[in-house]
């Protein structure tokens, strides 16, 4: 009987710990770049996409390019289906990153380090072409919408349903989308 509520004390202690951190990480304050987006779906941040990508000159707060950024959210969309290449624990997983995408979830907004690649992504080309990238981006996501078989777990947060991860993926594209604005 104590080994039951030791592990049960256990897996509550790991659960609050995540969320905690989850919630720690996911409040930082947002600079006054950040325009603080929420899409709740890919065709909302589509929209978004369009409108950017139509615009003669962005200015932007974030540390990579425009077509960087596209690159970035278009490789998280990939390996949602393909797989990504490095994983966290499966105990992150379940703990920290299930907690994260909570928080973000209720929040209806992610917040994550900008210029962070995703763990052994091929590295972001710093010349690479707005119009290729932005091409790439709206490819992953038409195929992500068509897709029919089995998701592969996210790096971070793990196995997720194909609607939990649209909601991923959306409020992924808010978070890198916000730190870019049409230069007015």
């Amino acid at each position: 009987m104590q080994n039951k509520l030791d592990t049960k004390r256990r897996s509550i202690l790991i659960a609050a710990t995540g969320a905690a951190a989850a919630g720690l990480a996911g409040c930082r304050g947002a600079s006054t770049e950040d325009r603080q987006l929420q899409f709740a779906s890919l065709a909302a941040a589509g929209q978004e996409l369009a409108r950017l990508a139509q615009a003669g000159e962005l200015a932007s707060s974030a540390a990579w390019s425009w077509a960087q950024t596209l690159a970035h959210c278009a490789q998280s969309i990939e390996f949602s289906m393909s797989g990504f290449p490095q994983s966290k624990s499966a105990l992150f997983q379940r703990t920290v990153g299930s907690a994260a995408l909570g928080v973000f979830a209720w929040r209806g907004r992610m917040s994550h380090d900008l210029s962070e690649p995703i763990p052994g992504a091929p590295a972001l080309d710093a010349a690479a072409d707005p119009a290729q990238a932005l091409q790439r981006l709206g490819a992953a996501i038409a195929a992500f919408r068509a897709w029919t078989g089995p998701l592969r777990p996210h790096f971070a947060y793990g196995a997720l349903g194909k609607q939990d991860y649209e909601l991923a993926h959306a409020m992924h594209l808010a978070n890198h989308l916000s730190a870019f604005r049409v230069k007015a």
